[in-house]
C-alpha cells in the first residue's frame, strides 16, 4: 500500500554540464549535503484576450514558454581532500565561472608574522589562490617571486620551516558562467524523482556565524525533469537517469561560530563579529524570448555584484575605529572570512577591495553594534571575490 514519503529520504547530487542543458552523468562522489531544494516552474504566458462569449477562462495553449526558478541551501561540511573538490564544487563554479585552481601543497622554507611565505620549490600559485596550514586558510595577495608570496593575512600559527602546507582548491570568477545539473532522488525508488537541467546560479549567499555556516544558491534552470513524465531527448537524455550506488557519505557539519574574520587596509583579526554574509549576484538573464523554442537556449550574465555585510560590537580600539574612518573616506579595505578551523573542513572567502558603507549604530542591546550593510566589492578584471576550500 502506498504511504507518505519522508522528506528526509532524499539525496542530492550535482555536476557541471558540458554545454547548456546537457545533463551530466553522476557518481556517488557528486552527492552534496543539501538542506532543501525549492523548484518552481511556471508558464511565461499572458492572459488570452480573445472574446469567447462568456466570462469563463478558456485556458492557455500547450507548448508555451516555461520559466524555472530554483533555490538550494547547503551546510558547510567536511570534504575528501584526495578528491577533485567538495561535492558542491560545481555549484561554486557555476556561481563564479572560472576553472578551479588546485594547489597540491608545498614545503615551507620561510614564514613571517607579517604574512610573507616562502617555499622550498617554485610554488606555481596565482594571485588570489588559497593556501592551507594547520586548519587555517589564507589567500595569495601578491606574488613576490617564484618561491615567495605575500598572503592576504598572516597565519595565526606561523608555519615552521620544513613543515608542509595542505592541499587547497580555489574557485575564481570568470566572464562566462557554466551551468549545472542538480539531481533530487527519493525513497522509495518508485517515487517521483527529479532533476534540474541547465541550472544557472544567479545569486550565491554565504551566511556566517549562524547555528551552522550555510550557502544558498538560487537562479534559473532550463527545465525540471521527472521520472514520471520523462520523454526521450529531454535534457538531451534518452532515459531518466538512475541514482548511483549509494556510498559512504560524511555528514560532518561545521558549527557556525568557528572561524576567523580579517578586515581592514592592513587587515586585523576581529573577534567581535556577530553575523556576516557575502552575496554574489550575476544579473543573470536567459535567451528565452527567441522564436522556435519553449525553453531557454542559453544563459547570459550581466555585471557581477559582490557585497559584504557584517555586524560587530563597537570597541574603542584602533582597528575598529579605522573601519569607520575607511567608510567615511570611501577607502577600500580587504575582507576575509575563514569558516571552520579543522583541516578538510575549512572554507575561505576573500574580497580584496571593498568600499565599506558607513555603519548603522544599533543601540538596542546592552552593547553597541555597528552594522555594515551591503558594502560592495570592486576589482580589475574578474577578481572581486574568490572562495577556497582547505
Amino acid at each position: 500500500m502506498a504511504s507518505y514519503i519522508s522528506s528526509n529520504t532524499n539525496r542530492f547530487y550535482t555536476v557541471l554540464e558540458s554545454s547548456y542543458g546537457r545533463v551530466g552523468s553522476i557518481t556517488a562522489l557528486n552527492r552534496i549535503p543539501a538542506l532543501k531544494l525549492t523548484v518552481q516552474q511556471q508558464l511565461d504566458a499572458k492572459d488570452r484576450k480573445d472574446k469567447t462569449g462568456s466570462r469563463t477562462f478558456a485556458g492557455l495553449p500547450a507548448g508555451g514558454r516555461k520559466r524555472t526558478n530554483f533555490e538550494l541551501r547547503t551546510y558547510l561540511t567536511s570534504w575528501d581532500k584526495s578528491s577533485a573538490g567538495p561535492g558542491y564544487g560545481p555549484l561554486f563554479q557555476a556561481s563564479l565561472g572560472g576553472t578551479p585552481l588546485h594547489f597540491a601543497g608545498g614545503t615551507v622554507a620561510s614564514s613571517t608574522g607579517a604574512g610573507r611565505l616562502g617555499f622550498s620549490a617554485p610554488h606555481g600559485l596565482s594571485p588570489g589562490q588559497g593556501v592551507a596550514s594547520g586548519g587555517e586558510i589564507r589567500f595569495v595577495a601578491a606574488i613576490v617571486d617564484a618561491s615567495n608570496v605575500q598572503l592576504s593575512a598572516p597565519f595565526t600559527i606561523v608555519p615552521a620551516t620544513g613543515s608542509s602546507l595542505g592541499a587547497a582548491i580555489t574557485y575564481v570568477p570568470a566572464t562566462v558562467l557554466p551551468s549545472a545539473s542538480i539531481f533530487d532522488f527519493w525513497d522509495p525508488s518508485t517515487a517521483v524523482q527529479r532533476l534540474l537541467s541547465g541550472a544557472a546560479v544567479d545569486q550565491m549567499a554565504i551566511e556566517i556565524n549562524g547555528d551552522y555556516h550555510e550557502v544558498h544558491f538560487s537562479g534559473l534552470a532550463q527545465d525540471v525533469l521527472d521520472s514520471s513524465s520523462f520523454s526521450a531527448n529531454a535534457g538531451q537524455l534518452q532515459s531518466f537517469p538512475q541514482e548511483p550506488a549509494i556510498a559512504g557519505f560524511d555528514f560532518s557539519v561545521v558549527p557556525g561560530n568557528l572561524g576567523q574574520a580579517w578586515l581592514g587596509t592592513s587587515p586585523d583579526q576581529f573577534f567581535t563579529i556577530t553575523s556576516a554574509s557575502v552575496v554574489l549576484k550575476n544579473s543573470l538573464d536567459t535567451r528565452s524570448r527567441e522564436f522556435g523554442s519553449s525553453l531557454p537556449r542559453a544563459i547570459s550574465a550581466g555585471q557581477r555584484q559582490v557585497t559584504a555585510s557584517f555586524d560587530l560590537y563597537s570597541q574603542d580600539d584602533d582597528a575598529t575605529k579605522s573601519l569607520y574612518q575607511a567608510a567615511r573616506q570611501r577607502s577600500p579595505i580587504s575582507v576575509m572570512f575563514q569558516l571552520g578551523e579543522t583541516d578538510g573542513q575549512v572554507m575561505g572567502v576573500f574580497l580584496k577591495s571593498v568600499i565599506p558603507e558607513v555603519p548603522q549604530f544599533d543601540d538596542g542591546e546592552n552593547r553597541l553594534q555597528w552594522r555594515f550593510n551591503s558594502s560592495r566589492a570592486q576589482g580589475t578584471v574578474d577578481d572581486e571575490m574568490v572562495v577556497a576550500f582547505g
